[in-house]
């Protein structure tokens, strides 16, 4: 994993992104990690402070713009993607970071999200998943596992959960990503490489609520289980893991194995990844579906699952335009409102 760069402005430090508001979060929530990593990398980024905007929902992480000195909005429930759209095509050159739940953007904001990701505007979404409904006290979110007991589901939930990484893959993003609040190097990269790509990135972060979900990824913080329990994935790098690098995948096909390495198999018998390849990246984000026999699962996979290039839609929109105006001209406001059907009253 490369390191991430040092600050483009030496006049700018992360305490440059620190406001004077109060933050309002639940002592040891894992939001004040996510929050301390993206001040680091901002000075990183080389934009000015007054053309980045932080936009958010509702939800716990939608106050993160509070606490952000940068311009930003504390939208609705569900909409930050399309107020951010909205803003994007008018202002490209801003550098647009969208700030939302597993709540407000999977379920109120399910189908925005999806949208914003086809379309591919030029936007970072981080998407923190605590899978529980922090704010409102504890209730299920739509990607809480199966047979939660909650709130608002006191016999266990009856729901399938959504798949994140799956989701978003299936509505073309051009960059999708997972990483954790507790890892803090790991989550700088990967906003770094978020900020990096041309076009909608989608980055889903572990998030602790340790009030409502407590533990809820902790097999892939704690030391005692996570070199076991997950898998960085690094481009041109086989997929290994394991205390001692000892683990591997590989692929019988198309189906993923988890083998021993250093007698039948080595490092070079195994999965190398590759960021541009999408019907991999599928099986990957199903990895932890799948159960590697009797006993447990795959590791879960952090890292970029997947990225491509295509076209921004505000470019597009920005083209389309600008060539029109080149062939019929600027138009006429007044002359569009009259339409071709006007009709004069004289005495």
């Amino acid at each position: 994993m490369a390191e991430v760069a040092a600050p483009v402005n030496p006049a700018l430090t992360s305490k440059d992104f620190v406001t004077d508001q109060e933050v309002r979060w639940c002592p040891g929530c894992g939001d004040y990690s996510i929050l301390a990593q993206v001040q680091k990398v901002m000075p990183t980024i080389g934009i000015p402070r007054e053309n980045i905007v932080m936009v958010s929902g509702i939800g716990c992480s939608s106050r993160f713009p509070y606490y952000m000195n940068t311009y930003g909005m504390h939208s609705i429930h569900g909409r930050a993607t399309a107020v951010a759209s909205g803003l994007k095509a008018a202002r490209p050159e801003l550098s647009v970071w969208i700030i939302t739940g597993d709540g407000d953007g999977l379920s109120i904001g399910g189908n925005h999200t999806l949208h914003l990701l086809r379309r591919n505007f030029d936007v970072n979404v981080l998407l923190f998943n605590n899978q529980i409904y922090g704010l409102t006290k504890g209730q299920y979110s739509p990607t809480s596992e199966e047979n939660k007991v909650t709130k608002s589901t006191p016999f266990g939930s009856i729901d399938h959960p959504f798949n994140p990484m799956a989701l978003v893959l299936g509505a073309d993003a051009s960059f999708v990503g997972r990483s954790m609040d507790r890892d803090p190097k790991h989550l700088q990269y990967m906003l770094t490489r978020a900020n990096q790509h041309k076009g909608s990135s989608f980055l889903e972060i572990y998030q602790n609520c340790n009030i409502f979900n407590d533990g809820a990824f902790e097999v892939f913080t704690e030391k005692g289980t996570k070199a076991e329990e997950t898998l960085f994935m690094e481009q041109g790098k086989p997929l290994v893991f394991g205390a001692n690098q000892q683990k591997g995948i590989r692929l019988d096909g198309l189906k993923p194995e988890v083998v021993e390495l250093g007698t039948d198999f080595s490092a070079n018998d195994c999965w190398i990844h590759d960021e541009k390849d999408f019907y991999k990246a599928q099986i990957l984000t199903r990895l932890f579906d799948q159960p590697i026999g009797s006993g447990g699962q795959f590791p879960r996979p952090f890292g970029v699952f997947f990225q491509t290039d295509r076209p921004c839609y505000e470019d597009v929109m920005t083209a389309q335009i600008n060539d029109f105006i080149a062939s019929k001209g600027k138009g006429d406001l007044d002359k569009l409102l009259r339409g071709r059907e006007v009709w004069e009253i004289t005495e």
